[in-house]
């Protein structure tokens, strides 16, 4: 990002061996010439929609690398389905191909005891199974099938699937009343609807969905439409998959819908890009299409190639009210510019690389978000610091709250928009931030090419891993902090500088919640003047800590982490007369003062005593304070003039210096 000051200039200052000192070189990825973009519409409202629609010990041996669940490990999965989106009703034969990975004499699934189970069936004859309460099928499979045996099961059920979560399977309208129908399965519900196996580390290696339904209806689903036929009335559609798909990312959309195609180049590859739009508005759908072709580009430059690249990308717009990131065929409640980008980034983060447990959904929802904020940083620069700083906002309006999903019972925290969305995006910054954008773009991509996750689940550990091996840092209290504990840091910065530019700081730090005593963190502040500027970078390791050095220019002012790094609440910078290390200092801002001023003791919170002295000596008023860090009293009753403050909290007591405009 430019700067309108004539000289820019970068240094560190350390206090010791910082435990993930950033590296001194910082590589910006090389970005080839992007088209223009066919449309720009900043709404960080969106995340909120998104997430309200979706819905300290660091330990680093939680792995991915899980074995499937349940005796078995699924292979294929060929679906025969039959739907109208004018009735709220499924029938259909699943059939399941899998490899016993144990000796093993029954098949656990996963299907809504609403359902009715017509008939299962083995090597074409029927078996026992029992639907019980609780969602769980139960089949007998005769005989004891050896480990390393690939075999299959048919499903033959019908029903009228329940809703859950964000409605698993939905029907409403178009805009011009016709009748449409769609699945949402995440992150539970797919059972509602087909006989599945929900669990994350066991992806389907592919799927043929083959789907009837009464003309003229279309149904959008996963990978390429590889046959259309129609016969009395309805029209079969089969859709084939040969990647790797987790089981709430299989969907279908029907509806009579418009379809428009076009093609993304993105590096070597062009992309084939659907679009099943409704009728009101295809036009928008079209340039929501434009837009995905200029940021597909970008996330494959940043992140490398698209992952389903031998297939397509899709939109199918459904009846609801956000987005989801379904494999090759994003469902689009409406055409948004911002949730575009965070489906479109879901392709590598969430379905290439899949969250191994929803505990770990930052990995999908943090990194998403965090895309949507890179197609500002990269494509349109003026909107970049409006989503870090409405991020910002956001996330510090509540002192508590962990990254790590603390309850993967509750749909609500699972896709919270303050902590796994708005606060992973955070954290992914301030590990850019932390490694240096050349080890955190390079850590990024090894995690999504990794052979044992690409295509595959992963821990937090994993993308740890990786950016510990491009960095060489040991992030392992970084994430103590950030991914486990709960809230963030407040900055004071307290500074004097000789006439020969010699510079002392001083810089304290609150952490807003009891689970994190102190967050390490390297704390760039940037000095100016009206000529001249220099940001240093401060590794802070305690709070109250002292730095010295040489500036190449007297500064009249100071600003912290003035490019939003670091995930902090109101940070301040005051200039005083000279520094005592043993004594702290009362802050008082705005500094003259119109008709308030904000008090703070760095590292003291709760009640306290202001009382402000005239010249003479008076106390001209006096007020009590509630808690919190920072203090605001009214000074309307004050003349113009100079003031003492004086805050007693306690047996302590702290002054300051105030001039009333």
């Amino acid at each position: 990002m430019g700067t309108p000051l004539s000289a820019v200039v970068t240094c560190r200052v350390a206090h010791g061996r910082h435990p993930f000192m950033r590296k001194l070189t910082s590589l910006l990825p090389v970005l080839v010439a992007l088209p223009g973009l066919a449309q720009y519409e900043f709404d960080h409202a969106i995340i909120d929609e998104l997430a309200w629609r979706e819905g300290h010990h660091w330990h680093g041996t939680l792995r991915s690398d899980a074995p499937p669940t349940r005796g078995y490990d699924l292979k294929y999965m060929r679906a025969e389905w039959t739907v109208d989106p004018a009735v709220r009703a499924i029938e259909g034969t699943v059939t399941l191909w899998f490899t016993a990975t144990s000796e093993l004499d029954v098949v656990v699934l996963d299907l809504s005891d609403t359902l009715v189970v017509d008939d299962v069936r083995w090597h074409g004859q029927a078996i026992s199974w029992d639907l019980a309460l609780g969602d769980v099928l139960t089949v007998d499979v005769p005989g004891v099938l050896s480990a390393g045996v690939l075999d299959s099961i048919s499903v033959t059920y019908h029903g009228v699937p329940r809703t859950s979560g964000f409605g698993s399977f939905g029907t409403g309208t178009q805009p011009n009343g016709s009748p449409a129908l769609w699945t949402l399965s995440e992150p539970y519900g797919a059972k509602d609807w087909w006989p599945a196996k929900q669990d994350l580390n066991d992806k389907l290696d592919s799927v043929d969905l083959i789907v009837t339904t009464p003309q003229p209806y279309r149904v959008a689903s996963n990978g390429l439409l590889i046959a259309e036929t129609t016969e009395n009335g309805s029209t079969t559609f089969h859709w084939r998959h040969r990647y790797p798909i987790a089981y709430y990312l299989i969907s279908l959309a029907v509806a009579d819908y418009i379809v428009l195609n076009t093609e993304i180049i993105a590096g070597t590859d062009t992309i084939p890009m659907v679009t099943y739009s409704y009728y009101d508005n295809p036009t928008m759908a079209e340039l929501n299409a434009g837009d995905v072709a200029v940021q597909l580009p970008l996330f494959t430059q940043l992140f490398g190639r698209y992952p389903f690249a031998e297939e397509k990308y899709g939109h199918a717009q459904f009846g609801w009210g956000g987005g989801m990131e379904h494999q090759t065929m994003t469902s689009m409640g409406g055409w948004n510019y911002g949730l575009a980008a965070h489906e479109l980034a879901h392709q590598w983060f969430g379905d290439k690389v899949t969250c191994g447990s929803w505990e770990d959904i930052w990995l999908n929802e943090g990194f998403a978000t965090y895309l949507q904020g890179l197609t500002a940083e990269y494509l349109v620069p003026q909107y970049w610091r409006e989503f870090l700083e409405s991020n910002k906002a956001i996330i510090t309006s509540d002192p508590a709250g962990s990254v790590r999903c603390t309850d993967t019972t509750s749909i609500a925290r699972i896709f919270s928009s303050r902590l796994s969305y708005r606060k992973g995006a955070a954290v992914l910054h301030m590990l850019r931030w932390v490694c240096g954008d050349s080890a955190f773009y390079n850590g990024v991509r090894n995690y999504l090419n990794d052979p044992g996750l690409a295509y595959g689940s992963a821990r937090t550990s994993d993308l740890v891993d990786h950016l510990e091996a491009t960095s060489g840092l040991d992030l392992s209290g970084f994430m103590a902090d950030w991914f486990v504990g709960e809230g963030y840091p407040t900055y004071t910065l307290q500074w004097t500088q000789e006439q020969g530019g010699g510079t002392q700081v001083m810089l304290f730090q609150s952490p807003s919640h009891p689970s994190v005593d102190f967050f390490e963190m390297p704390v760039p502040v940037r000095f100016w003047n009206d000529v001249q500027d220099t940001t240093v970078v401060l590794d802070h390791t305690v709070s109250g800590q002292s730095f010295t050095f040489i500036l190449p220019f007297l500064a009249d002012s100071a600003e912290v982490d003035p490019d939003l790094w670091i995930l902090s609440g109101q940070n301040i910078a005051t200039s005083v007369p000279d520094l005592d290390a043993d004594r702290i200092s009362l802050v008082l801002w705005p500094n003259p003062a119109g008709d308030q001023v904000t008090l703070r003791v760095p590292g003291l919170h709760g009640p306290a005593e202001v009382q402000v002295v005239d010249a003479a000596g008076r106390a001209v008023l006096t007020t009590p304070t509630n808690g919190g860090m920072d203090h605001t009293i009214d000074v309307r009753s004050l003349v113009a003039g100079h003031y003492t403050v004086i805050l007693r909290s306690g047996t302590m007591y702290f002054r300051g210096a105030l001039l009333r405009l």
